[in-house]
């Protein structure tokens, strides 16, 4: 066995001296015993002993196990879980106090058997889990354990984490479990178990926590083509920020205004996004998911695009009179909105046609009086006493639809004078016998003549 005696007087505090174990390389389970005295005439430490346990030549990490005063020889067990193909080494450091005393390790043997004091950890798997999560290690152990132990999970660059859980089995055997809350990125790296016992301290082997990103696409989805109730989608997530594998994509689309959303999955590059409104803006995302709780990533980018408008559901209905005059109409329709128009840029127009001067006369003007909750419009510039054929037209980008056709008659009016000039007289001795043209517009039926 290895012997280190360190006489701190005259050291001023902070110095350190080292023994160093060969390198051992454990295939099956040993035990690492040691005596060791550290005691001072005034009853001040003179300094701490601490044990670091070193793998493959890596950092030295902190220490497994530490004491700063014993007022006699006490014996230790070191319970080493390093398992072949790994080797480790055993580092006995003293860091003197600045007061005078001894500090002595002795008697450093390598059982080939068991610790009877401590506990012996089996090996530590390593752990996965995607950032935000808890990662839960499950240090089993050989051995048993009472409630004055200590058990923490020892990290090397990275912050320990206190015990979370303990299922004992039987005198021979528990479970520890251990959590590193809300993993991010900066705890990923090495950790093991850890026991502290009255008769020394057993560690694991080191296991590695892998902290994923869920995957975010860098890029917004691509466009290939647009309808009116659908939107054809490239997903265009082949690059990422974060980590795959992607084992689900899905679609996120919301519109611009108001709070709809819906997620769709998808299992191919392109995706038809159906069953939209027309002529509405959209923003579409995509959601990607790799394995493992908390695996799906934030929406990447949005592409924000419209529908387009859809032919108009139908024309307007319930053209009605609402009032006749001589040389003008007016008529009223039941009100509509976007369900009919699909669209939010549209026109109505009213066509009419009547017969003037045996001519058919067809003439359209738009009416601007579509919002309200009355609409109406009025013709004017009529003939009097003429029918009239009036339909309403709803137009659209995308199309248009007509109303029925509604044939109304103008009022009569006062008809236009005799020509003056058509008037001839033939005299009798009794009587004048006259005869004249009609008026050049009667504008109704005429009804008397008065000479």
């Amino acid at each position: 066995g290895s012997f280190m005696l360190v006489n701190t007087s005259g050291r001023f505090a902070g110095q350190k001296a080292h023994l160093l174990l060969p390198h051992l390389k454990e295939n099956d389970t040993h035990c690492i015993d040691f005596h060791y005295y550290v005691s001072s005439k005034s009853g001040s430490s003179p300094g701490t002993l601490n044990i670091y346990v070193k793998v493959n030549d890596g950092p030295i990490g902190n220490p497994i196990w530490n004491t700063s005063i014993t007022a006699a020889w006490n014996r230790a067990e070191l319970a080493i879980s390093t398992f072949w193909p790994n080797f480790y080494q055993v580092v006995f450091e003293v860091v003197t106090s600045g007061h005078p005393g001894y500090v002595a390790i002795d008697e450093v043997k390598v059982l080939g058997h068991p610790c009877t004091k401590t506990p012996h950890f089996l090996r530590l798997q390593s752990v996965e889990v995607n950032a935000g999560q808890f990662a839960t290690f499950q240090c089993t152990a050989n051995g048993g354990t009472d409630s004055s132990d200590r058990l923490w999970l020892q990290g090397i660059y990275v912050r320990d984490a206190p015990l979370k859980d303990i299922k004992v089995f039987n005198v021979r055997r528990f479970v520890a479990l251990f959590s590193v809350v809300n993993a991010t990125k900066r705890d990923a790296g090495n950790y093991r178990c850890m026991i502290r016992t009255e008769g020394g301290v057993g560690v694991s082997n080191y296991a590695e926590l892998i902290v994923k990103e869920p995957p975010v696409p860098i890029a917004p989805p691509q466009l290939s083509s647009v309808g009116a109730t659908y939107l054809w989608i490239q997903l265009n997530a082949n690059s990422i920020n974060g980590d795959g594998p992607i084992i689900q994509r899905e679609v996120e689309y919301r519109t611009s205004s108001g709070s709809w959303y819906d997620i769709q999955p998808v299992d191919s590059t392109s995706y038809k996004i159906g069953h939209l409104d027309p002529d509405t803006e959209y923003e579409i995302s995509v959601l990607l998911t790799r394995p493992g709780e908390g695996g799906t990533g934030s929406p990447g980018p949005a592409l924000k695009t419209r529908t387009k408008c859809a032919d108009p559901m139908r024309g307007p209905r319930k053209l009605e009179v609402v009032e006749i005059k001589s040389r003008q109409i007016t008529i009223c329709w039941e009100p509509f909105g976007y369900n009919v128009t699909r669209c939010h840029r549209y026109n109505l127009t009213v066509h009419y046609r009547y017969q003037a001067g045996g001519q058919e006369q067809v003439r359209e003007e738009v009416s601007w009086d579509t919002e309200s909750s009355h609409p109406q419009h009025t013709i004017t510039n009529l003939s009097p006493y003429t029918n009239v054929s009036i339909k309403l037209v709803l137009m659209n980008p995308e199309g248009r639809k007509e109303s029925q056709e509604l044939v109304v008659q103008t009022d009569e009016d006062v008809p236009s004078a005799v020509p003056l000039e058509s008037i001839q007289g033939s005299t009798f001795e009794e009587k004048i016998f006259l005869q004249w043209r009609e008026p050049a517009q009667t504008y109704g039926v005429i009804t008397l003549y008065e000479v």
